[in-house]
């Protein structure tokens, strides 16, 4: 019997397994092949509706799919890979117990693997971020976030959820019910228009951008587009702060730095700083490049027996010879892609390059606003919306659950305010 192990719960893992799973349903049937998923969150989380989450639009379990649901042909493992072996075809794994239980390790061979683990926020850059504010990679990350602003939004006294240090923060004003969003990329600017869509009249939101324009990645070929982001971000009222960077988070809010260095108080910090891809001891002697990334030949292969694609990838753009972008929609072709290369491997069949060009992309600002590119051709409003929404329904892991959204979101169009006014604002005092 063949096996194959896909490590991660992401859009890499769930791509591949769709392909093997219809390229390689004789074998399956037979037990020929058995297909292996590795991951330490037991769901797939959707990030495409991350914004629809937070401003309240969707609700969180909507994102969730579990991932023995989704692979239902595959052994799905809940477990914490702790070192993989590529020359000796080898992986070892701790799996996930119940609270106040253990487990040992245990080792798999394999005859392929596939590596999907994508990337999680550098923390570590950042101190205090970890301990006193919001990511979204890691696994509940966005859960907590979302119950996080739900109840900072709510009128009277805002007390602390957890125990950030030392004492009970005491905010000056009514800074607790002020969001401080850094990264002015596309994460960043989305994100911090859906938690102002949320918290209209009640929170406060401040978007931090160390570089001197906002979305530098669409605004370098679409300044258009970018500029219209810059208008909703202002109809939603989100103060916006360049060249100011994030270098510190404590239980009282976010230390900037520009030309000096000030406490912005605030409930709540959210940091869209970039990502590293997650680390697995033993594939260190593969070759990665200075982000750490493994890097990928043509066909997606990385070294005999080990493929890659997602954030933990460098994937060359087929057309520019470029780094493809980190998203979703790479990752998902990245990981069919990886998927139909391997049946072929397992076939004994010679692989295939990797030629997909992209599609574009887009972000949110609230039901029916949205700017986006498709091919290259730029677009706004409901139109850019409507073809958002259809492209993340499309790739949801579950058809049933793309049906569900598809309601919720006609009936929150349906009770659409008829006016889009900007929120009431209080005027805290803008940084940097």
């Amino acid at each position: 019997m063949k096996r194959v192990v896909l490590v991660g719960g992401g859009y890499v893992t769930l791509h591949a397994y769709r392909q093997l799973a219809r390229r390689l349903r004789g074998e399956l049937r037979r037990g020929e092949v058995e297909i292996v998923v590795l991951s330490a969150d037991d769901c797939h989380s959707f990030h495409g509706f991350t914004g629809e989450v937070l401003a309240g639009i969707l609700p969180f379990d909507r994102t969730r799919t579990p991932l023995a649901q989704a692979c239902p042909r595959a052994r799905v493992l809940h477990a914490r890979v702790t070192h993989i072996d590529p020359d000796g075809r080898r992986v070892r794994y701790l799996p996930v117990a119940p609270a106040g239980d253990s487990a040992a390790e245990v080792t798999l061979d394999y005859d392929q693997l596939v590596v999907g683990t994508g990337g999680r926020e550098p923390v570590g850059t950042v101190p205090g971020l970890a301990e006193h504010g919001f990511t979204l990679r890691a696994p509940g990350h966005i859960r907590a976030l979302s119950e996080h602003l739900q109840r900072v939004a709510r009128p009277g006294p805002v007390l602390p959820d957890r125990s950030p240090g030392a004492g009970v923060p005491t905010w000056p004003g009514d800074s607790a019910r002020s969001v401080v969003v850094a990264g002015g990329g596309i994460a960043g600017v989305e994100l911090a228009a859906a938690i102002a869509d949320f918290g209209r009249g009640g929170l406060e939101v401040h978007l931090v951008h160390s570089g001197d324009e906002l979305l530098p990645e669409l605004r370098a070929d679409h300044p258009r587009l970018a500029d219209r982001a810059e208008q909703e971000l202002a109809r939603l009222g989100v103060h916006t702060h360049r060249g100011v960077r994030l270098v510190a988070v404590s239980s009282l809010g976010a230390v900037l730095r520009d030309h000096s260095t000030e406490l912005l108080p605030a409930g709540t910090v959210l940091g869209t700083i970039g990502q590293r891809p997650v680390q697995i001891p033993g594939l260190e002697q593969l070759p990665h490049d200075p982000r750490d990334r493994l890097v990928t030949r043509r066909d997606l292969s990385v070294a005999g027996g080990t493929w890659a694609a997602g954030d933990a990838a460098l994937v060359e753009h087929p057309g520019t010879g470029r780094p493809v972008a980190t998203n979703a929609l790479w990752a998902i072709k990245g990981g069919a892609h990886v998927g139909r290369n391997v049946a072929r491997t397992l076939r004994g069949r010679p692989t295939r390059r990797f030629r997909y060009r992209g599609l574009g992309q887009a972000a949110s600002f609230g039901l029916g606003r949205s700017v986006a590119t498709l091919y290259g051709i730029e677009l706004t409003g409901e139109v850019a919306w409507v073809l958002r929404m259809a492209f993340f329904l499309r790739f949801m892991p579950s058809r049933r659950t793309a049906l569900t959204v598809t309601l919720d979101l006609a009936s929150r169009l349906t009770h659409r305010p008829v006016t889009d006014a900007p929120p009431a604002r209080d005027g805290i005092p803008a940084v940097g």
